[in-house]
């Protein structure tokens, strides 16, 4: 195990105890604003089997003007991308609500904030530790009010060229933070080409730290495949249905995939965590073996003084008689009794070389 992936702990934990990695389930704005289906998504992320939940942390007046353009033009009652952003707003009260209903169901509460006054409002509620969305990366403000906290930080560079995730990085490095470098494309839904799997391993060289993987593709496969290159945490968006609403639909997996999905990591992580000895599970399998390998047996019946000749002989299961590997030392060899036909052939019935 590397040693930087045991110095990473968020709310108290190893990210990586006994070949664990975190995953995430990020709700974003899959919620559309309602408040009854964030408190849904937290339910269903958790019956999937994850270890934490993400929302987005919008606060449309300290983050938003009416010129913001839309990513997507979705929204049929929403005239700008301020407006949207100001139904996604949720209270304080609401706030807290979320982050207790998600430990009660044993999930790690996290949310982006995208505004100085979203920073405030997660501190006051208690977050374990910071996502910088990919949009964040540059702003040193908001960073300075992170780094105040002493939290973790993962770190998505979805948008970033190697020179602003070198810069975000060392100032990171510089306050001893914790920190998860996350891989990401800002592509909705990324297509397999651009998901960038080879960047994970050059980021754990390149900056010395535990890297993640934050996914958009819409599917399992670039999570699974991460969990073989040492990530200590990953996220997927999450959709409660592909008929649901919004602009991230594309590119979130469903909590049925989602399941799916931690019990792959599970089994992947527990096949690279114990290596295997060859020929001590051939021990471990002998009782197996001896039912399926073959014995040396005789095609017809044979009279005792009778000298074997390689057409009396063939093999069959179970391995419990003279291997069929020894036949060339059976052939020439006299037989002290009468063998029956389809009998397996013992030492005991052959006379001494």
């Amino acid at each position: 195990m590397k040693q930087w992936v045991s110095d990473i702990k968020i709310d108290g934990h190893d990210i990586w105890p006994a070949g664990k990695c975190l995953i995430v389930g990020e709700v974003a704005q899959a919620h559309d604003g309602s408040l009854g289906l964030a408190h849904a998504a937290i339910d269903a992320i958790a019956a999937a089997g994850a270890d934490a939940v993400k929302f987005q942390t919008h606060i449309a007046d300290a983050e938003s003007t009416l010129e913001e353009p839309w990513r997507v033009k979705f929204s049929l009652q929403d005239s700008t991308r301020y407006e949207y952003w100001k139904r996604m707003e949720f209270t304080e009260e609401q706030w807290c609500g979320l982050k207790k209903h998600a430990e009660e169901r044993g999930l790690l509460f996290l949310s982006s904030p995208f505004s100085l006054e979203a920073v405030e409002l997660l501190k006051r509620i208690g977050v374990k530790a910071w996502k910088i969305a990919s949009g964040e990366v540059n702003n040193i403000q908001m960073f300075e009010c992170l780094a105040e906290t002493r939290l973790p930080i993962m770190l998505s560079t979805g948008m970033s060229p190697l020179s602003e995730i070198d810069d975000a990085v060392e100032r990171i490095k510089s306050k001893g933070l914790p920190l998860i470098v996350m891989q990401c494309t800002s592509m909705y839904p990324t297509p397999p080409e651009k998901v960038g799997l080879n960047l994970i391993p050059f980021f754990q060289a390149r900056y010395g730290c535990a890297v993640g993987l934050s996914d958009h593709s819409g599917t399992i496969y670039p999570s699974l495949a991460a969990v073989t290159l040492d990530v200590v945490a990953f996220e997927v968006h999450v959709t409660l249905s592909r008929e649901m609403y919004g602009p991230d639909v594309s590119s979130s997996v469903t909590t049925s995939e989602l399941r799916q999905l931690v019990e792959g990591v599970h089994f992947i992580k527990k096949m690279t965590i114990n290596p295997l000895d060859k020929d001590a599970i051939a021990r471990e399998m002998m009782p197996l073996k001896r039912s399926f390998n073959k014995s040396i047996t005789l095609r017809t019946e044979l009279p005792a003084g009778t000298v074997l000749r390689e057409e009396h002989l063939t093999g069959k299961k179970p391995g419990t008689g003279i291997p069929v590997a020894r036949m060339s030392e059976v052939i020439g060899r006299r037989l002290k009794r009468a063998v029956s036909a389809n009998e397996l052939l013992h030492e005991e019935y052959l006379e001494p070389i």
